[in-house]
């Protein structure tokens, strides 16, 4: 792994919400069945380097979203468990930087460099990595690390899950974030 030492990983709502029983709940056909095993790899080689971790946490206000922290689907997922040390931030909007101090404490670090995986693609990861470059964070979103979900628009049309990753990781490459795999990230 070749990056600078002040780069972070977030790890974005990674909780049991999004595991398979709950698929319906989010629009179904989830995509990027592999997602938590890149995130494991990639935690696992960040904290080798004993590189900064963080975590946030969707803690929803709705009590019937399994993302509320009355249910068990607010928990993190066994693959992305924090360790002692790694700062949880609970949040209840899309970006990890609102209602939250992350932003203070990657500066207090020192850290210019953030790498996103996590859940999900086109709602808190993207909504994060956008804000992450607007704050002047270099910003990397890891492809196969992320994953979403079928959508409805609001006309009838059916979007799949791997078109709304594809689209919304499109719209993030170039302007808001590089775009890479696990692979390239650990080249």
């Amino acid at each position: 792994m070749s990056l600078p030492n002040n780069t972070a990983l977030l790890v974005i709502d990674v909780q049991k919400a999004f595991d398979a029983e709950y698929d319906a709940y989010w629009g179904g056909n989830r995509n990027n069945p592999h997602a938590e095993k890149n995130i494991a790899t990639l935690l696992a080689a960040w904290r080798s380097k004993n590189f900064p971790v963080f975590h946030a946490q969707h803690c929803s206000q709705n009590p019937k979203s399994p993302l509320h922290e009355t249910h068990v689907g607010n928990g993190f997922k066994p693959e992305s468990m924090p360790l002692p040390g790694e700062p949880i931030f609970k949040k209840n909007v899309n970006s990890a930087f609102i209602g939250t101090d992350l932003q203070q404490q990657l500066e207090k670090q020192g850290i210019t460099n953030i790498v996103i995986v996590g859940l999900i693609t086109n709602h808190c990861v993207s909504t994060t990595a956008r804000m992450a470059t607007n704050l002047g964070f270099t910003t990397t979103v890891v492809s196969d690390a992320t994953a979403t979900f079928d959508r409805v628009s609001y006309d009838g049309r059916h979007f799949s899950a791997e078109e709304i990753h594809e689209v919304s990781l499109a719209n993030l490459h170039d302007e808001f974030a590089t775009i890479l795999n696990t692979a390239s990230v650990l080249a």
